[in-house]
This record gives C-alpha cells, structure tokens and sequence, in this order.
C-alpha cells in the first residue's frame, strides 16, 4: 500500500514498462515526499534545441546538476523548443538553483550571439504526490514527440528516457528507475536515506501545481 504523499519508484512490468515492486537499491528522497514535473522552454518557443548535438549538450547539462546537486532523475525528454524533466527534490540546495544551473550551462555553451535570451525567464513546476500520477507524467514525456510528429515511435527519439525505461539502456543521464536499482545491487551499492522534516504537507502556491517560477 502506498503512503500517501511518499514516492516510491516501481519496477517496470513486462507490458507497460512502469509497474510495481521496490529493490531497495532505489533511492528515497524524503524532503517534502514528492517529485516535480518541470517545463521550460527556449526564449519565445524557438527551437534552439533543434539539433541532435544541442539536446545531447541539454542532457549533459542535466547529468552534470543530477551529480552536483544530488538529485535523482525519473525521466525526461528534450524537445527542439522545450524540456519535460521529472526530478526528485536536490539534497544539495534547491531545486530552482539546479534548474538555473543547467539552463546556465547550456545557454552559455549555445550562445547565439544575440541580445536575446536562450531561455525563458520561467519554468513550470508541478508536484507530483502520487503513483498514478507519476506514470501519467512519464508516458506524457514518452510520448510528446510522436505527438509532436517528429517520430512515429517514442523509442525513435533519443533524447528522453524512454529507451531506458523500455530497454534498461544507460545513457548519458542516470535514471531512477528499477533498472537501475537491481545494477546497484548486483555491484553492492546501497541507496542513501534522505529524511528531512517536511515543512508543508501540501503544494505551496508559487513554484508548484503549474504554477510558473522564476529562473532565468
């Protein structure tokens, strides 16, 4: 049975690829007990991520702030014009400076020579409290780009983790998942416990529930 407000992240199941059963070489952040789904998007929704080595440099970004700020990262997809990312809280810092640090990196590698900026001044915020909820956010992700129409498939785009999901495949960023749980304990490495007082058991008005942040 699953507490309510505890996030655990479940094992993939053969059908549908995000089902239920815990190893314990996941890792539980206990801050505030929740994910965040984020959305950002490049300034004015153009598409300066419209290249495979622009969105490879978003994923490094993103694989460098998981290592840095400790974070974990439960999936995300780079679209041309914008990110989806579903992360954990950071046990260094705040998440918003995690967030600002990626963008920072990857708008400072892609400038564009231009007084404009690359990205959007804010990003989207939405708590995520339950299971249900986070599958529903998953398979969004997954699948934005065929929506899109830029793949018939979600396993032709790259650049999200799907593939991971689908597979166990290890990309360039690390995804908490039950794949990479039962890597952990074939190699002996145990999860950390994160376990801090939560301070509001519901989702603050700014920075949450869709509302929009603000980080350059």
């Amino acid at each position: 049975m699953l507490v309510p407000g505890l996030f655990l992240p479940l094992k993939p199941s053969p059908s549908r690829g995000y089902p239920p059963a815990v190893p314990w070489g996941l890792k539980r952040f206990q801050q505030t007990r929740q994910l965040h789904f984020i959305t950002f998007s490049c300034y004015r929704r153009r598409p300066f991520l419209d290249s495979p080595a622009r969105r490879e440099l978003f994923e490094r970004a993103l694989e460098d702030a998981r290592r840095r700020y400790v974070l974990f990262v439960t999936g995300y997809v780079v679209m041309p014009e914008h990110v989806h990312l579903l992360l954990s809280e950071p046990e260094r810092g705040l998440l918003a400076t995690a967030i600002q640090a990626m963008k920072q990196s990857v708008a400072r590698r892609l400038a564009l020579r231009k007084a404009e900026p690359f990205w959007q001044a804010r990003y989207y915020d939405f708590n995520v409290w339950s299971e249900y909820k986070r599958i529903e956010k998953l398979k969004y992700m997954h699948r934005n780009p065929v929506k899109r129409g830029l793949v018939a498939r979600p396993e032709d785009w790259a650049w999200s983790s799907f593939l991971h999901y689908a597979t166990g495949r290890e990309g360039i960023v690390e995804i908490e998942s039950a794949w990479t749980a039962r890597r952990r304990e074939r190699l002996g490495v145990a999860p950390k416990a994160i376990i801090r007082e939560q301070q509001h058991p519901h989702p603050s008005k700014r920075g949450s529930g869709g509302a929009p942040s603000r980080v350059k």
